[in-house]
C-alpha cells in the first residue's frame, strides 16, 4: 500500500501580504499554521477587515487537530475571533501571542470557550498521531515570535514564520540558529520560508540601531515635546523609548487604543519593564512642560482614525500640535499606505511641527530578513523541497530564484497561489487539486455578507455619485403627472439645470413609448429603459457613471 502524500494547503499569505493561513494535511489529520487578516484596500469601500476563506477547514472540521501560531501580528492572528466561532480547535502560541489574542476573543465573547495553550520556545506539542510541532525562537518586531519545526509521518516541515537575524536583540533572545542547524543536520523535507524582504540585499539592521538614532533625537530636541509613532506590537521599540524617557527625565503618555492594550498586556507578562511613576495619563499632559514629555502613539501608517492622524487634522482634543513639537515616524509605510503616511506628514508640517521619518533617519528597521539572512536559513536548514511564502508573487519568485542560485533544482521548488495544494512525498513535490480559498470581507453587518455586487455599488457611489428619479403616474390614465430628479455626489444642481431638464425629457420620452394601458403595467421594463437611456446621456455629458435609481409611483387623479 502506497504511503499518502503530505498536502500543503494555502488559504492565505501567498501572492499577497497579509491573512496568512496554511494547513498541513496527512491522511485524516490537519493542522493549521497561523490565522491572520488583511486590511482593506481602497478598492473595498466600507470594509473593515479581510479574512481567509476557511470553508475547506470547516467542511473537514473532524480532521483539524489544532492551530499553531508563529507570532502576534494581526496578519497572523487577527482572523481567529471569526474562525474560532466556526472551528473551535486547540490554539497554541507563546505567552506574548496569547496575551494579545485574549482581548480579541474576549471582545467577541468567545474567550471562555476558547481552547488556548501557552507554549515556550523549545516546547514540543503533539497534535493528533501524525504531527509534532517544536517552537523555535526567532527575532522579529514583536516579542515571542517563533519558527516551527513540524514532524510529519514523511519528514520534517520547517516554517520560518516572520523573522530576522538580529545579533543584538533588545530582549537578549536572538534567533536560535544553533537549534535550526541541528534540525537541518537531521534532515528537512520541506522549507516554507518567508519572502517579504527578499529583494533587499545584504542583512537587516539591528533593532539596537534604532535606539541609537532615537537617543540622538532626544539629545538634540531637549527643549521640545517629542512624539513617536510606531507599531503598537513592537514592544522592543516601546521598551527603548521608555528607557530613553527615563534617561532624559521625560514622562511618558500613551495614545491610541491598540497602544494602550499592548502596553497593558506586555507589562502584565513582564515584556515591558518601567517604573510606574514614569507614566502619565494623556489627559494630564498639560501639567508637564514640553521638555519633560514623550508621547508614544499609534498612527505610523496614516490610518484615518488613528491618534496621530487626528492630531494632524487638529481633531484630537487631548493634544494640540504646535511649533515646539517634534514627531518621529518610527515605521516604514506598508506598501499601499504611502499616500496616507505622507499626507499626515504634510499636515503635521502645516501645524508647525518638525517631522523625522525613516527616509531621513534610521528611526526604524524592518522585522523581516533580507536576502543574506534568507540565504543563511537555506544553508542551515538544507531542505529537499522549498515553497516560498509570505509575499506578493514577485517576492515568491525572487525567493525561488535565490534558492536555485544556492543549488536547489527548480523541480524541487513550487510557487503557490491562494487555494493551491502542494502534494509532497519523500521523492517529489507537485501541485495537486485546488481548494476553495480567497478573501472573506468583514464589515459592520457581519462576516461574508458583502458580495462583489455590494462592493461594486459602493465604489460607484463613492466615485460617481447617485441619481434618483421619481415619476408620478396616474393609475387610471397612465399619464405622467410629475418627474423629480435628485442627485447626491454627482453634480452641483444649481449649475446643472440644463442637464436635469434634459434628463427629465428623456424620462418622459420613455413613457411616451408605452402609450397603451397594458404596456404601462410593465414598470420593470420602463425602469430598465429609463436607466439605460439616462446612463448613456449622462456619460456623454459628464463622462461619469452614477448609480441610477428609478421609482414609479401610481396615484389617482
Amino acid at each position: 500500500m502506497n504511503e499518502p502524500d503530505l498536502k500543503v494547503i494555502f488559504l492565505g499569505g501567498v501572492g499577497e501580504i497579509g491573512k496568512n493561513m496554511t494547513a498541513l494535511e496527512f491522511g485524516e489529520e490537519i493542522i493549521v499554521i497561523d490565522c491572520g487578516l488583511a486590511f482593506p484596500s481602497s478598492e473595498m469601500p466600507g470594509i473593515d477587515l479581510v479574512i481567509p476563506d476557511a470553508s475547506y477547514l470547516i467542511a473537514n472540521r473532524e480532521k483539524v487537530k489544532g492551530i499553531v501560531l508563529t507570532h502576534a501580528h494581526e496578519d497572523h492572528i487577527g482572523a481567529l475571533p471569526y474562525i474560532l466561532k466556526e472551528l473551535n480547535v486547540p490554539v497554541y502560541g507563546t505567552r506574548m501571542t496569547m496575551s494579545l489574542l485574549e482581548p480579541k476573543l474576549r471582545e467577541h465573547k468567545i474567550l471562555e470557550n476558547a481552547r488556548l495553550n501557552t507554549v515556550k520556545p523549545k516546547s514540543v506539542v503533539h497534535l493528533g498521531g501524525g504531527f509534532k510541532v517544536e517552537f523555535i525562537s526567532v527575532t522579529h518586531s514583536v516579542a515571542g515570535s517563533c519558527a516551527l519545526s513540524i514532524t510529519t509521518p514523511i519528514g520534517v516541515v520547517f516554517h520560518t514564520g516572520d523573522f530576522k537575524i538580529d545579533h543584538t536583540p533588545i530582549d537578549g533572545v536572538p534567533t536560535d540558529l544553533s537549534r535550526i542547524a541541528e534540525i537541518g543536520n537531521k534532515g528537512v523535507l520541506l522549507l516554507l520560508g518567508e519572502s517579504t524582504n527578499v529583494e533587499r540585499k545584504g542583512s537587516s539592521m539591528s533593532e539596537a540601531t534604532v535606539g541609537s538614532s532615537l537617543h540622538k533625537v532626544f539629545a538634540e530636541q531637549s527643549t521640545r515635546r517629542i512624539f513617536v509613532a510606531t507599531f503598537a506590537s513592537n514592544v522592543h521599540r516601546i521598551q527603548q523609548l521608555l528607557d530613553l524617557a527615563q534617561k532624559f527625565n521625560r514622562k511618558v503618555a500613551f495614545s491610541g487604543r491598540s497602544m494602550l492594550n499592548v502596553v497593558e498586556a506586555a507589562t502584565k507578562i513582564g515584556e515591558l519593564k518601567y517604573n510606574n511613576d514614569l507614566i502619565v495619563d494623556i489627559e494630564k499632559i498639560g501639567n508637564h512642560e514640553d521638555k519633560h514629555l514623550l508621547i508614544i502613539t499609534t498612527g505610523s501608517q496614516g490610518e484615518p482614525m488613528s491618534a496621530l492622524t487626528r492630531m494632524a487634522c487638529d481633531e484630537f482634543t487631548k493634544v494640540k500640535i504646535g511649533y515646539n513639537d517634534v514627531i518621529v515616524i518610527s515605521a516604514s509605510p506598508i506598501p499601499g499606505n504611502e499616500r496616507l503616511v505622507y499626507g499626515v506628514i504634510n499636515k503635521l508640517y502645516r501645524l508647525g511641527a518638525r517631522v523625522i521619518y525613516e527616509s531621513f533617519a534610521n528611526v526604524h528597521v524592518s522585522g523581516h530578513a533580507y536576502a543574506d539572512e534568507l540565504s543563511l536559513i537555506h544553508t542551515l536548514v538544507k531542505p529537499k523541497f522549498f515553497i516560498p511564502v509570505h509575499g506578493e508573487y514577485r517576492h515568491l519568485k525572487k525567493h525561488a530564484e535565490l534558492a536555485m542560485k544556492m543549488g536547489m533544482p527548480s523541480s524541487n521548488i513550487v510557487l503557490c497561489d491562494l487555494g493551491n495544494v502542494a502534494s509532497v512525498s519523500k521523492r517529489a513535490i507537485r501541485l495537486g487539486d485546488n481548494v476553495t480559498a480567497g478573501p472573506i470581507l468583514v464589515d459592520g453587518i457581519g462576516v461574508g455578507d458583502v458580495g462583489s455586487a455590494v462592493i461594486r455599488d459602493r465604489k460607484t457611489l463613492s466615485e460617481d455619485g447617485l441619481v434618483m428619479v421619481g415619476v408620478s403616474v396616474c393609475s387610471l390614465s397612465g399619464t405622467v403627472q410629475d418627474i423629480e430628479i435628485l442627485t447626491k455626489g454627482f453634480v452641483y444642481v444649481k449649475e446643472s439645470e440644463d442637464l436635469l431638464t434634459d434628463s427629465k425629457d428623456i424620462v418622459r420620452s420613455v413613457f411616451d413609448k408605452y402609450d397603451s394601458k397594458s404596456d404601462m403595467n410593465d414598470f420593470a421594463q420602463i425602469k430598465n429603459q429609463i436607466r439605460k437611456d439616462l446612463k448613456g446621456y449622462l456619460y456623454k455629458r459628464t463622462h461619469r457613471n452614477p448609480m441610477i435609481i428609478v421609482m414609479v409611483l401610481q396615484e389617482r387623479e
